[in-house]
């Protein structure tokens, strides 16, 4: 579902009605770098924001948080007074472009196009996405549009790659429908010191119990801003729990995994807890992840059907009944795996919760169901997988910025159906398990031991190079290092001490 917005009512789950490419106006999103704000632009924007700003000053609302998500990461913010949002919508708000090159600790690299204290860009809400936040009264948010000064889209706005990304695959005639599960452990110590907050057993009722009031709260929280929860569940390690959402349009999906993190650490805080999205919050437990779920749908009429669209992951001749444009999609994305780490395992601490025998997805191969591979093809129950059938990517986590990170796995796709590649067999068994002999046999290899490993990688990509960009690319890698040089030497349990509470 949608976002509730000031200017919808609430929505209802559908699966798309057609696939058609998502043009909006120049501030909605668009071709990254192609459209410019023009004066016609800025005043139909800022009549919009005016009009919000009315409606949300009638329901309490003081300021609004504008928000984009670095490179390392971090959701960053800005904030203006809901009678600035008129002007912030038409103007922008001014920020350094150097925060695309700040690291997890708040220090400074500089790559070949960002870096310095010289520039400027601006953040322009998306009033489409700006909604009211339940878990912080008197508070809304809006996901930043960023520009530069020109009016021109700013290279390094991984939003506007991902709608550029979308668009790619709707010029083709299909459309992705995505989601992310978010895992997150809570503390009821003091200090920088993990103490769960729950004590009883991996995914035990106990748990519930346990913290009834702050998950009752939370779903109450989400709910009210108008995020769809599927499940809610207690997970493996102590004191950690996981939330999964509906799917929607990529775009829609970042925004919401960003709102819904941010709806967990206030509702967290408001119980007197911390709760931490880190890769791996303690050194000698399980770490938390973000799998992204995503399914491929095209046009009904070009696959055959009546009206509205078709999931590709299901009702076709391919593997656990993939159609050929399912399985390429994939087979694309599990192609690029080792590259795609460095987006969506970004951090020197993913490399600790990304081990063997973990179900997080270690090794690059897919299977039916498997939590051990690092694609998990998902069919849903009988009955419903026209519409449940979908990919899971198991081995990123909350370290990444969705935004980027979907924008790379939907180019990893497309190219995957340009080429019309195909699946190998798919793994039922913990590969660990199998020989090393085993596993060359079977095309199995381990994914990227290490950050360096998967920069390595993606640099060398040539495919996620020409759809993030040379700017985003070289920034990347620059920051990647960066984190790489902060944490040299560091102990496993120093990175986990120096990870916990950053994301």
């Amino acid at each position: 579902m949608p976002l509730r917005s000031v200017f919808t009512s609430a929505a209802t789950d559908q699966e798309p009605a057609t696939v058609e490419p998502t043009s909006h106006s120049a501030v909605q999103g668009g071709d990254a770098g192609e459209q410019v704000l023009d004066g016609h632009d800025r005043a139909r924007l800022g009549a919009r924001a005016a009009e919000a700003a009315r409606r949300l000053a009638g329901e309490g609302i003081v300021a609004v948080a504008l928000t984009w998500v670095d490179v390392s990461g971090i959701t960053r913010a800005k904030t203006v007074p809901v009678e600035r949002l008129e002007h912030a919508a038409a103007w922008g708000v001014g920020m350094s472009p150097v925060f695309d090159v700040f690291l997890l600790d708040d220090s400074i690299v500089s790559g070949r196009h960002i870096g310095g204290p010289s520039g400027d860009l601006r953040l322009h809400p998306d009033l489409d996405r700006l909604v009211p936040l339940a878990a912080l009264p008197g508070w809304a948010h809006a996901p930043a549009l960023r520009y530069a000064q020109d009016g021109s889209v700013h290279p390094l706005d991984a939003r506007a790659l991902l709608r550029r990304e979308a668009d790619r695959l709707a010029g083709d005639g299909y459309a992705v429908k995505a989601a992310f599960e978010i895992e997150w452990a809570v503390s009821d110590g003091e200090g920088e010191e993990f103490s769960p907050a729950c004590k009883g057993p991996a995914y035990g009722m106990t748990r519930v119990t346990e913290l009834a009031g702050y998950l009752r709260d939370l779903l109450e929280s989400l709910k009210a801003t108008g995020v769809t929860v599927v499940q809610l569940h207690p997970e493996y390690a102590p004191g950690q729990y996981e939330v999964s959402v509906a799917a929607e349009d990529p775009v829609g999906a970042a925004d919401t995994a960003v709102l819904v993190r941010e709806t967990i650490r206030a509702v967290t805080i408001r119980h007197g807890m911390a709760a931490s999205f880190s890769p791996k919050v303690e050194a000698d437990s399980v770490g938390n992840g973000a799998h992204a779920h995503l399914s491929l749908w095209r046009d009904g009429a070009e696959a055959g059907a009546e009206g509205g669209a078709v999931n590709a992951m299901a009702g076709g001749p391919g593997p656990f009944g993939m159609t050929a444009a399912g399985e390429a999609f994939a087979a694309g994305v599990l192609r690029r795996l080792p590259a795609l780490l460095a987006v969506g395992a970004p951090s020197v601490a993913s490399y600790l919760r990304l081990v063997p025998s973990h179900w997080s997805g270690a090794y690059a191969c897919w299977g039916l169901e498997n939590r051990e591979a690092a694609l998990r093809f998902v069919t849903g129950a009988e009955g419903e997988r026209a519409t449940a059938a979908n990919l899971e990517v198991k081995c990123l986590d909350a370290a990444a910025n969705p935004y980027l990170l979907l924008a790379a796995l939907l180019a990893a796709g497309r190219d995957g159906l340009g080429a019309g590649l195909r699946l190998p067999e798919p793994v039922d068994v913990d590969p660990a398990a199998l020989t090393e002999e085993e596993r060359a046999a079977r095309g199995i290899a381990p994914l990227p031991a290490s950050l360096a490993e998967s920069v390595a990688a993606f640099e060398a990509d040539a495919v996620l190079r020409e759809a993030l960009g040379e700017a985003v690319t070289d920034t990347v890698a620059a920051v990647r290092r960066g984190e790489i040089a902060l944490l040299d030497g560091a102990t496993p349990r120093q990175v986990a001490a120096a990870t916990r509470w950053r994301h």
